[in-house]
């Protein structure tokens, strides 16, 4: 018995739930063109994940049930037995997944296990299920699943390998992190192995707000076996499965029954087309992507999503000349094409000359439009208003700020006038420590790079030099100091450590969770560790107010960092 499986990884949008089911309508369509006995969907994927406050709505769940009464009804006539990801509704809200097959809703199956961790907080939302469920046909078992209940070690497969489940079908809406994939597949390939079960594994696609879906569905054996659909692309990915081969491995059977987390499972029996032999079987092409080519997709993924969703056409940046702004607008280019990007350059009296015609060559090499509007007569304006409070005072970073707001006052204006998304161009190093000033160059639709640290944006600009096969971003961008330019000969090593240091500080920190003392027991200074560790506390008001950013790391600021702002712990 062969089955034929498809895995639909799609990018959907929240909210939109037509938008969504005419998404899932076309793939219903390119099954039955390719011959596909089991399709399988993403994780919520009427809804979109994650739905957030929108599951507080009677109204939305109301419609993502009408809804899926459309999409079972678009089944009628079909020999495709379809996995779908919806929210159901009794007294309680479930992650579901619903088992549609010639017209009819056959089964659901609620999520059991609920993530509440990192970016997830579906016990806000969710009841937890309590039966795993077994479609059957003749010798074909398959287990339904959602996501977490794979990841960990008691999940609802224990039940359903202990039952004869020689398939599992996951939906997943797992987001994206560097290397994070791996993770993944070493997760399936274990369960696999452990359970003796194939696993089709079924990711969603595409950028929602901070976050990005990678793709990379999977298909796993119990041999060891995988095939990876591909990376921050849509695609229907197809492949021919013998489920005998789990049936094969399936020699435990009743040696696991002490484990069993509950005393019945629940069995829908289906009629389920199938093949004679395998005939589809894509090559097995594991591309182990360089880091900063996994970080720039998901950028460029995060932000064409962003910007198209929320029905923006255009964008704008400062560009400054500096490496930070030069990376996003390389990025806007990427995701959104050159026509559609507008540089803005805004030179003062600190503004270098070499800062300028990096900026315009960066522009001209990137075929991006640009304005070119000064604001020296302006902080000047503003300094003469201010002479007489600020009489008998010293300048200090008063009158830098001044700078950068006014410049943030320009670019928001431009938004208002011409409908462009502003993007802010700070990384996580400034965004980190406050070296970046507030409704200056933080005002903006979106941080493009918020979760990317200096030292990262350094290499990922090389990778974009090298991508292309030419300096589009300037030598001089990568040999100059970093500065702000809103006082002479000013420079970032001023005010903050050496970039290195101080990003090899900050992972130890946020990412790692270390304490002040643990980092110092890593090499670095007391006192530069505490400097760093003083000024990343004392900027999380900042924070709270920022731009939202695209998170490629383990923990990026926004839903990954919740700290107070208000904060007396100093370890």
């Amino acid at each position: 018995m062969v089955i034929r499986l498809g895995l639909a990884q799609i990018d959907i949008t929240v909210g939109d739930i037509d938008g969504n089911v005419e998404k899932v309508f076309t793939y219903l369509d390119l099954a039955r063109e390719n011959d596909i006995d089991i399709l399988v969907f993403p994780e919520l994927t009427i809804t979109g994940y994650p739905p957030e406050d929108l599951l507080l709505r009677l109204d939305f769940i109301k419609e993502n049930l009408k809804a899926l009464e459309k999409v079972a009804a678009a089944t009628k006539g079909s020999e495709t037995l379809v996995f779908l990801g919806f929210v159901d509704y009794d007294s309680e809200i479930y992650n579901s997944a619903a088992i549609l097959k010639d017209g009819e809703i056959k089964g659901k199956y609620h999520k059991m296990h609920l993530p509440n961790y990192s970016v997830f907080d579906e016990k806000r939302y969710f009841a937890p299920g309590n039966k795993p469920i077994l479609v059957e046909h003749a010798s074909l078992k398959i287990g339904v699943n959602i996501c977490e209940d794979l990841w960990v070690p008691a999940g609802p497969i224990i039940d359903q390998s202990i039952a004869g489940a020689n398939l599992i079908v996951n939906l997943s809406a797992s987001p994206f992190s560097v290397n994070k994939w791996r993770s993944r597949l070493n997760i399936l390939l274990t369960r696999a192995m452990e359970y003796s079960a194939t696993i089709a594994y079924c990711n969603m696609v595409g950028g929602q707000d901070e976050l990005v879906f990678d793709g990379r569905s999977m298909l796993v054996t119990p041999e060891g076996k995988y095939h990876i659909a591909k990376a921050f692309e849509e695609e229907l990915f197809v492949v021919d499965v013998d489920p005998s081969v789990s049936t094969r491995y399936n020699l435990y059977e009743g040696k696991r029954k002490g484990y069993s987390k509950v005393s019945e499972l629940e069995t829908v029996k289906l009629p389920i087309s199938v093949k004679s032999a395998i005939e589809l079987t894509p090559e097995v092409n594991l591309y182990e992507s360089p880091r900063e080519e996994e970080a720039f997709r998901a950028l460029v993924l995060g932000l064409r999503d962003y910007v198209r969703k929320n029905g923006f056409e255009k964008v704008a940046l400062g560009l400054s000349g500096g490496m930070d702004s030069s990376l996003v607008a390389c990025i806007a280019s990427e995701a959104l094409g050159s026509d559609n990007v507008i540089g803005v350059l805004m030179p003062s009296e600190f503004t270098s000359k070499e800062s300028i015609e990096d900026a315009i060559s960066l522009a001209e090499n990137l075929s991006i439009n640009t304005l070119t509007i000064p604001i020296k007569e302006v902080y000047h304006s503003y300094l003469d208003a201010l002479k007489a409070t600020f009489k008998n005072t010293k300048a200090d970073v008063t009158e830098e700020n001044i700078q950068a707001r006014i410049r943030g006052n320009y670019l928001m204006a431009l938004s208002n006038k011409f409908g462009w998304l502003v993007l802010a161009t700070g990384n996580k190093s400034e965004i980190a420590t406050g070296y970046a000033t507030l409704y200056g160059d933080m005002a903006g639709g979106i941080a493009v790079i918020k979760d990317v640290y200096k030292t990262e944006v350094y290499a990922l600009a090389n990778y974009f030099n090298e991508m292309k096969g030419k300096e589009i971003i300037p030598k001089r961008v990568f040999e100059k100091a970093p500065s702000a330019e809103l006082k002479p000969d000013q420079r970032d090593q001023d005010t903050l450590p050496p970039y290195e240091i101080l990003d090899g500080i900050l992972q130890l920190y946020i990412e790692e969770g270390l304490s002040q003392t643990e980092i110092v027991e890593h090499g670095y200074d007391g006192k530069v560790v505490d400097l760093v560790l003083k000024l990343l506390r004392r900027n999380e008001y900042k924070r709270k107010q920022g731009a939202p950013g695209i998170k490629i790391s383990r923990r990026a600021f926004g839903k990954d960092w919740r700290m107070p702002i208000t904060n007396g712990y100093r370890r």
